[in-house]
């Protein structure tokens, strides 16, 4: 008996919890006003479903509610939905977190939908196909974060939408096309607390106004890749927590101010590309967090500040392409162990290579082509472990073949440019390189504008991982050597302006990448640690820094090659770009050219080419450019809209050729058949002659030499030919 109340009791503890779970169940339960806003923004989109179809909104994918019931973040992300942005999300009026990232979402911000959320703190729209300019009503007292960047906005960004934002901590509307100026007064009367301001890649233009000084907490400020113009703002450097200044490729001009001291959290100074000029700050070096430098392409002057080897922390130090000098072997690396990438392009310093250099044990990357540096390459920078990239090119290095000797055996070398250097000096030959057996992982190696005199030595031959090479603009004689045809991952060989002789190897027409393709592997995703600039105007653009950027190209132009084009050319299905011209070629164009589809670049001007341009030469479809002129080539040039394209010196020099682009029309017969029409010429020539007296003097001279002949030679046909006129004439007397 005593049992059962304990029975009741534990019954009715289950009812309480049961109870309590149906409870709590409701209580989280979303409201119906609100699961109707959220079916309605579904219904919108032509997407893959979001599969929102039980009754609990609040447990469906991507929702979270309050304990209220109500809808208070809706995070979408990578979700791949497509339409535009139902204002009936305005109805969820506790929402605080809107994350629809990297969708492909559409249309314009509607000022209603925003007056609504006015609890919303973060809000991510970032990578999406939205349009249209900023609504005023965008932020309000209680938002945090703001990214709308890689989308299609436009207009100005008024400051006085920022008013309300007291509490603004982010701010993104990178890669768009907002116009008008940075609102810099962002921190003047509101937003004391923003961290991260990202305006690059759009249109801004103008100055930098006064305000980013008021700014107090801001880490952050990005504004690259725009139209700005003018100085630095000098209060900038009052916004003492900054970690980050990103302004590149704008118009910016004057001086760093010394005043950069006072930014002492400064980790990332990034100004390429801009008008910046004087000296570098004296005291830089007091910026002891910096890691991250980057300044080419500016119009900078004078030395490199000793207190620059204080920044121990130094990652990366980009001063190329300026107007900087000074004696770098006196500059003191030793402190900068940290650094991995050097880039003192294209400016006049001198000296010899800093033996300090050499104790950075991190460096990947050396860029100091295009200085006065001298001297010879020391066996010490072997002990850079990590070295990927060297570029020395257009100094005046000496002793090419003991810097070749210690380069070798640099296991880590990716890239090696020593163009220009050690001018006039002999290719290592196979007698200097007995025993070779280095450069095991180089994939490109460049030794051209050098003079260099020689051959191309056989050690080459076992650089197996080589992809390009360049050794145009020396004075290299002898043939191309077959063994170049076998290297399995070359695609670039540039071997112009030399002294070469000899045929078109048809080993070459076999290079396997060429051919088949580029074997796959880690090169395929290298990229190099330092960019190779195109310097064609002023405004400079980083190029891709992957191998692939490099087209299959071969460059045999400017030598004494002679020979036929072999027809086995055709095998180069990956050629993109063939050079052959103010060569000795002789015979025809080889209509096996016209295999090459992927083909964008064919010269073949100034050689010895006779007989018509191949009609097959329309399917390549991808020729940019095209020259077969001053050749001996005759006919008229095949029709197609790619050929028609380009200009009538591509064709000039071939008086025998017609048609278009060419002002001299193709007759019925002319260039059809230039023999035929030759053969009709030389038929017309044999009717004209006087063929009755060529046959009466034929007959007069058989005739003659048949009874005279014979007389003559025939004793007894003569006396019977005499004894005949004798009677003959006295039966005439008689």
């Amino acid at each position: 008996m005593l049992v059962q109340p304990y029975n009741l009791m534990a019954h009715s503890f289950l009812l309480f919890l049961l109870f309590s779970d149906i409870i709590s169940t409701n209580i989280h339960a979303c409201k119906q006003t609100e699961r109707s806003s959220l079916i309605s923004f579904g219904s919108t989109l032509s997407s893959p479903p979001l599969n929102w179809t039980s009754i609990d909104c609040c447990r469906w994918k991507g929702i979270t509610c309050n304990q209220d019931g109500w809808v208070t973040h809706l995070l979408l992300p990578f979700k791949g939905i497509k339409g535009g942005i139902s204002p009936s999300l305005g109805n969820l009026t506790h929402l605080t977190h809107l994350n629809l990232s990297h969708n492909s979402l559409y249309g314009s911000l509607e000022t209603q939908f925003f007056l609504s959320l006015n609890r919303l703190e973060f809000l991510d729209l970032s990578y999406n196909l939205l349009s249209g300019e900023l609504p005023f009503s965008l932020l309000s007292s209680s938002i945090r974060t703001v990214d709308l960047s890689s989308n299609h906005f436009h207009g100005s960004i008024p400051s006085f939408i920022f008013q309300r934002a007291s509490n603004l901590t982010s701010f993104n509307v990178s890669n768009n096309t907002f116009t008008g100026y940075v609102p810099s007064s962002i921190c003047l009367h509101s937003s004391p607390f923003v961290r991260l301001l990202d305006f690059s890649s759009n249109e801004f233009s103008g100055n930098l106004a006064l305000g980013l000084g008021e700014c107090s907490k801001l880490e952050v400020f990005r504004a690259g890749h725009n139209n700005l113009s003018g100085l630095l703002p000098e209060d900038i450097y009052n916004a003492t927590k900054l970690e980050e200044i990103a302004v590149p490729l704008n118009s910016l001009r004057g001086a760093i101010s010394e005043k950069i001291v006072n930014l002492t959290n400064l980790a990332i100074l990034d100004l390429y590309i801009n008008e910046l000029s004087s000296e570098l700050p004296f005291n830089l070096g007091k910026l002891s967090k910096l890691k991250f430098v980057n300044l080419d392409f500016n119009n900078l002057e004078g030395a490199l500040p000793p207190s620059l080897m204080n920044c121990t922390n130094l990652i990366e130090l980009h001063l190329g392409f300026n107007n900087l000098e000074g004696d770098i072997s006196m500059l003191d690396f030793y402190r900068l162990s940290q650094l991995t990438k050097l880039d003192l392009r294209v400016n006049s310093f001198t000296g010899t290579l800093p033996t300090s250099l050499y104790s950075c044990r991190s460096l990947k990357a050396i860029g100091l082509t295009r200085n006065h540096l001298e001297g010879q390459i020391q066996a010490e920078i072997l002990s850079l472990k990590s070295l990927s990239f060297l570029s020395l090119g257009y100094n005046r290095f000496t002793n090419l073949t003991g810097a070749m000797k210690i380069l070798m055996s640099s296991e880590s070398l990716h890239t090696l440019l020593l163009t220009g250097s050690f001018v006039g000096e002999g290719m290592p030959s196979d007698d200097d390189m007995v025993g070779f057996d280095g450069f095991q992982n180089l994939w490109m190696l460049s030794l051209a504008y050098c003079d260099l005199t020689g051959q191309i030595p056989v050690w080459l031959s076992k650089l197996k991982n080589l992809e390009l090479l360049s050794l145009n603009f020396n004075q290299i004689t002898g043939r191309i050597p077959s063994w170049l045809g076998t290297l399995p991952r070359l695609f670039y060989i540039n071997l112009s302006y030399n002294r070469i002789s000899g045929e078109f190897p048809k080993q070459l027409c076999r290079l396997p990448s060429l051919v088949y393709g580029p074997v796959a592997s880690q090169v395929d995703q290298y990229e190099f640690e330092l960019p190779l600039f195109k310097i064609t105007g002023k405004r400079q653009t980083y190029p891709p820094r992957r191998l692939s950027y490099f087209p299959g190209l071969i460059d045999l132009s400017h030598n004494n090659i002679y020979g036929d084009i072999p027809t086995e050319i055709s095998q180069l299905q990956l050629l993109r770009e063939l050079y052959l011209n103010s060569n000795n070629f002789a015979g025809v164009i080889p209509d096996q050219i016209s295999d090459l589809k992927d083909l964008e670049v064919l010269n073949l001007s100034m050689n010895h080419l006779s007989g018509k341009i191949p009609s097959s030469l329309v399917s390549l479809n991808f020729l940019k450019r095209f020259d077969v002129s001053y050749n001996n080539l005759q006919g008229p040039i095949p029709t197609s809209t790619q050929i028609q394209s380009f200009n009538t010196s591509s064709f000039a020099g071939n008086p025998k050729l017609c048609g278009a682009p060419l002002p001299n029309k193709c007759g019925p017969n002319k260039g059809i058949d230039e023999d035929n029409k030759n053969n009709k010429d030389s038929d017309n020539w044999l009717h004209q002659l006087p063929w009755f007296y060529i046959f009466a003097a034929l007959g007069f001279i058989v005739g003659f030499w048949g009874v005279c002949g014979s007389l003559v030679i025939n004793k007894t046909w003569r006396y019977t030919y005499f004894q005949f006129i004798d009677t003959m004439n006295r039966r005439l007397r008689g």
